[in-house]
């Protein structure tokens, strides 16, 4: 059979790939060089999707638990009995009594289905895999630029110095191409690549300068970093006062501060944090950050610091700089703290964040005996019971709701928990895309399509949504012209049809996804297929206006050209290009410019003192090791690979050392050591690298899965307290976890 294009579902970048299938089994995989974004890149784990998609696993049909285990139910049951069980909880407790938990490396359409279906029912509970890491950066751009919906990318194409903190991106990826960018980088002799990283990562290896601070000293570096160059006058002055405001009210955060002290508890010399700040702001320079800074001491605030730190050297929207991606469909959420419609949780106070909650607080929500509190949870494509901290908290939480309902592709730790089991269609059996805004200036799209069938009864995501909500009574009679005008496809008829539907009827705008999904997914074949064409005729202004700098017609039938163009391009395209002199025009702060001045981060800033520093990172004799909680290598995909054959005779699930500490301890590599945290213990390997720095370990994630009835590996999310967070976003801080190690 001929190749057939796809793309990887195991990361964010969803490299393009090519697939031969035989007998509806993926038998072989190929990086496609034809995909405009990847250009044949690809790593280890897209190549392996095979154990993605064939697993012993995977889930045929739905699941009700019973007695002694699960039995085999038919649709229409599993949908009636759920809904016969949700309503009264509804009645009884309100919508507060309801949360959704989301995930998707690859599928996002589901999910959009999914939070369609809990806003219709009055709830605002989205818990994501998002606010395990990136919510505190939410927080700090919404300070700073106004829209907790605004993210930075790198102007790769002309930067001449990058600047990596906490991000190894030779594992991690995390943007298109990565190990290509860095590695041209690292051998232009006219460019240079900072990394800022308590270990040596593959990154530093081939970085031109490394600094390694102090596990957990992020913000006290970058205070002192910004301290440096204020002081030597080497800030963009002309920059500042044209797009940065309230940096008289800040200047004095950083003025009379001691950064050679601060560097001592950093554990870094001056001179080469000196040259690095000289550097960065005399060169056209960008920074990336990533987990390394995002789930550790401090988290939020050292977001906070790198938009300083950019605005200050005059960064943000240069050439060779930062820029805000576009974004070509999708959520664009901003959750406005001080809005008393912006819920909050019950038990802990955290409010949305880009609408999005905070996993760590979950199991506090539903055991709180709040009356308030969660009874019924949603899993979509998630699997908290390996995927979020502190396994033994969300067993506890999970066995006390009333109704656990997990849409899934395999059967999970999660799944297992749970009262029922929906089996949704993978990555390779469904239309699905994601809405990762990675690409600058271009705007990349790829809808990707079935190149199998669906095992068993498994349907989309977006389908079983879709009849939950008609059992819930969400989905209205749709007229009979609506459907006729829907059975000639993706027309400007059924466009026509829908918008005057709607315009007559504008309380159902709400549930668009499910009339839509209900009246052209049948004619399309999915209604993931059926929600991207109705995405793609309500797009902005300014989306509009990149798609027709990209050379589609301008008007009201772009939408329509946009939704073929994709649907015949299997291995993605160009759908738009952004205007980077207009980078400033995203901001929502008033004056459109940079706003640096907030009372909240003021008051925490003035904690990041040398003296206060160091006393609170002091050890406890009793954990006196930082534990690493959660390695990016190319032996892990988070819970997404659960067969283990895609790593046979491979090294993967072990406890990284320091010589040095090994020797101390008296422990070789390969010896069996018991790793002791505040949240539990756990057994596992010793291996000896002087990659680590002394006085740090690391395990890694996405193990510790149960698959075909054997755990492998070991669960680092035993080692970890959800209470251990940030105190604004109360992400977990997994990069700085005290710890024993006790010799077996």
């Amino acid at each position: 059979m001929s190749w057939q294009k796809t793309s990887c579902a195991l990361c964010s970048q969803n490299c393009g790939l090519e697939v031969r299938v035989e007998d509806n089994r993926i038998v072989q995989v190929k990086p496609d060089k034809d995909n405009p974004k990847s250009e044949g890149y690809v790593c280890r784990k897209g190549l392996n999707v095979i154990h993605h998609q064939h697993n012993a696993d995977r889930l045929t049909h739905p699941l009700k638990r019973v007695e002694g285990g699960f039995e085999k139910i038919s649709w229409d049951r599993a949908i009636g009995e759920i809904a016969e069980k949700l309503k009264p909880l509804l009645d009884r407790h309100g919508p507060r009594c309801l949360a959704w938990v989301l995930s998707g490396q690859g599928c996002h359409f589901g999910l959009g289905f999914a939070a369609c279906f809990g806003g219709l029912l009055g709830s605002q509970y989205s818990y994501t895999a998002l606010g395990q890491e990136h919510t505190g950066r939410f927080w700090a751009h919404g300070v700073t630029l106004g829209s907790q919906a605004l993210s930075f990318t790198q102007d790769y194409a002309h930067t001449d110095m990058l600047m990596a903190v906490g991000w190894n991106g030779m594992m991690s990826h995390q943007t298109p191409q990565a190990r290509r960018k860095l590695s041209r980088m690292a051998k232009d002799p006219d460019k240079l690549v900072v990394v800022v990283d308590p270990r040596m990562s593959e990154t530093a290896r081939i970085a031109d300068v490394h600094l390694a601070p102090r596990p957990g000293t992020d913000a006290l570096l970058f205070r002192a970093m910004i301290a440096l160059v204020i002081a030597e006058g080497w800030h963009d002055q002309v920059y500042i006062e044209k797009h940065v405001s309230d940096f008289d009210r800040v200047r004095p955060w950083f003025t009379d501060f001691d950064v050679r002290a601060a560097l001592k508890v950093c554990e870094l010399e001056y001179e080469p944090v000196r040259e690095v700040c000289r550097e960065f702001t005399r060169r056209r320079s960008c920074l990336y950050d990533d987990l390394g800074i995002l789930m550790n001491r401090h988290s939020t605030l050292v977001s906070y610091l790198l938009v300083a730190w950019l605005a200050v050297c005059g960064r943000i929207g240069a050439p060779g700089g930062n820029y805000f991606p576009s974004r070509f469909v999708g959520p664009s959420v901003h959750s406005d703290p001080d809005d008393p419609n912006t819920w909050r949780t019950t038990a802990t106070n955290i409010p949305a964040i880009q609408g999005i909650f905070p996993p760590n607080v979950m199991p506090e929500e539903i055991l709180s005996d709040h009356p308030d509190r969660l009874r019924a949870v949603f899993c979509v494509g998630a699997n908290p019971l390996r995927s979020y901290a502190d396994t033994q908290a969300y067993e506890k939480a999970f066995g006390r709701l009333d109704l656990l309902v997990t849409v899934e592709m395999a059967r999970t730790e999660t799944a297992a928990l749970s009262h029922y089991v929906l089996p949704a269609r993978s990555a390779y059996e469904s239309w699905d895309s994601t809405f990762f805004t990675k690409t600058f200036p271009k705007v990349f799209f790829q809808m990707r399509r079935p190149v199998v069938e669906a095992e068993g009864e498994a349907r989309e995501s977006s389908e079983i949504f879709t009849m939950l909500a008609e059992a819930m009574g969400l989905v209205p009679d749709l007229p009979a012209s609506l459907y006729a005008a829907a059975g000639k496809g993706a027309t400007r008829e059924y466009r026509d049809a829908l918008f005057g539907y709607i315009m007559q009827h504008p309380e159902v705008m709400a549930g668009a996804p499910f009339i839509v999904g209900k009246t052209l997914g049948p004619a399309l074949g999915s209604m993931n297929l059926a929600g991207l064409f109705g995405m793609l005729q309500t797009r902005t202004q300014t989306g509009q206006e990149e798609s027709a700098r990209a050379g589609f017609t301008p008007g009201p039938d772009q939408g329509l050209e946009l939704f073929q163009a994709v649907v015949d391009h299997p291995e993605g395209l160009w759908v738009g290009e952004a205007d980077p002199e207009q980078c400033f025009a995203n901001l929502t702060t008033p004056d459109k410019k940079i706003r640096l001045f907030d009372e909240g981060f003021q008051s925490w800033i003035q904690e990041i003192d040398p003296d206060l520093e160091a006393e609170r990172l002091r050890m406890d004799p009793a954990f006196p090791f930082i534990l690493m909680a959660g390695h990016h290598m190319d032996t892990n995909a988070n819970t997404n690979m659960r067969d283990p054959a895609w790593n046979q005779n491979r090294r993967t699930s072990t406890l990284s050392m320091n010589p040095a500490d090994a020797g101390t301890l008296g422990l070789e590599d390969g010896r069996t050591v018991r790793v002791v945290t505040e949240a539990g213990e756990a057994r596992i390997e010793v291996q000896v690298t002087g990659s680590v720095r002394p006085g740090q370990v690391i395990i890694p994630h996405g193990f510790g899965l149960v698959y075909d009835g054997v755990q492998y590996g070991v669960n680092v999310n035993l080692l970890t307290k959800n209470t251990h967070r940030d105190r604004i976003a109360a992400t977990p801080l997994h990069r700085f976890v005290p710890c024993r190690i006790e010799p077996l």
